[in-house]
């Protein structure tokens, strides 16, 4: 299935939004994540699910200041 990752064109193999940041090597990692500019919390992650052509966001915090 063809998604849009960050702005750039990624095939995924897994509609489930969980599976996919496995999938894309996120899959421990503490980030944010937004599809179609709505942004998904952790706990609805494994039952959120990505269609054909979605945009999926992912963000890293960062610190500083």
């Amino acid at each position: 299935m063809k998604i849009t990752l960050n702005g750039e064109p990624r095939e995924v193999t897994s509609a489930n939004l969980t599976k996919t940041l496995e999938e894309l090597g996120f899959g421990a990692a503490k980030v944010a994540t937004a599809v179609n500019g709505a942004f998904v919390p952790v706990a609805a992650r494994e039952t959120a699910q990505l269609a054909e052509g979605d945009r999926l966001e992912v963000l890293a915090p960062m610190q500083g200041g």
